[in-house]
């Protein structure tokens, strides 16, 4: 009864070694355990053997894998290229929009505040045409950023239709 535990534990350990290690202490043990045991030995040199056998297999690849892999990844890093410009554009522009919409906020208040007075405009109408002056580059910027994702998106589904 012992021996079949020490032959359970043993391969369970050979097992253990060629997938993610052991302690020394089991290590010793197995050592020693493979002197004495012809059985465990033979498991172990077969695992081993079969190992090397699983590691230099050729595994065919469709047709054509490798150029398609090829091509997909050009395409993508010709297209990061190209983007890589225009993103850091957007951000300069977004970056000075910010710088100059800070600094002219007050004058542009008082602008529409003078405009609506002069027009006889309800506080409300100009107050919210105010806040329309702010909002609608970013919306703007909002609708460019979507539509570029789909167009992506787009993209995609065309180079997986090609495969």
């Amino acid at each position: 009864m012992m021996n079949d535990n020490a032959h359970e534990r043993a391969t369970q350990l050979i097992a253990q070694a060629r997938i993610e290690g052991m302690p020394d202490t089991d290590r010793a043990w197995l050592r020693a355990h493979l002197e004495d045991c012809d059985f465990c030995a033979e498991h172990a040199r077969r695992t081993d053997r079969a190992l090397r056998l699983l590691r230099t297999a050729a595994v065919p690849l469709p047709e054509g894998m490798a150029s398609r892999t090829q091509f997909r990844v050009r395409l993508r890093a010709q297209e990061l290229r190209e983007r890589e410009p225009k993103r850091r554009a957007l951000w300069l522009a977004s970056g000075v929009s910010w710088i100059f919409g800070v600094a002219s906020a007050p004058f542009v208040w008082n602008l529409f505040q003078w405009l609506g007075q002069r027009a006889g405009l309800p506080k409300l109408v100009w107050e919210v045409g105010f806040g329309l002056w702010w909002t609608i580059p970013a919306l703007f910027a909002a609708a460019v950023l979507l539509m570029e994702h789909s167009r992506k998106g787009e993209q995609a589904d065309w180079i997986n239709q090609g495969s």
